[in-house]
């Protein structure tokens, strides 16, 4: 028997050039809850459910995905928020035989970038039509 070295996510990373900036961005324009600035070094930390975000000067850049129960209100409220967005929500894949759930399960996803250029999606998992 082969054993993973572990099979939770802790913490993601991501790169902020200006620490100030990201953490509004991430608290005030979508919400995320909010949980301490170390700087000195340059490090800022958000909730995401039992996964910690860290903003780092020195992290690279990562894709991050956030899943929403309305994906066209959450990217409304972007929007007038002035968030810019580079697509329309739009169906990634049906899950047909029910491997990340139930089946016939669709995923939808719509991408922007946030305030230090890194791309984010927003991710609706909504019953089949």
């Amino acid at each position: 028997m082969t054993e993973t070295i572990s099979t939770r996510v802790h913490q993601i990373a991501q790169h902020a050039d200006d620490l100030g900036r990201a953490v509004a961005f991430y608290r005030d324009t979508l919400g995320l809850p909010f949980v301490a600035t170390f700087d000195p070094p340059g490090l800022a930390f958000f909730d995401l459910g039992n996964v910690r975000l860290l903003l780092e000067r020195g992290a690279s850049s990562a894709l991050l995905y956030l899943e929403v129960p309305d994906i066209q209100a959450a990217r409304a409220r972007l929007v007038a928020a002035g968030v810019e967005f580079v697509d329309e929500p739009h169906l990634i894949f049906r899950d047909d035989n029910g491997s990340f759930g139930p089946a016939g399960t669709e995923e939808w996803m719509t991408f922007f970038h946030d305030s230090e250029g890194n791309l984010v999606g927003l991710v609706e998992r909504r019953a089949g039509s």
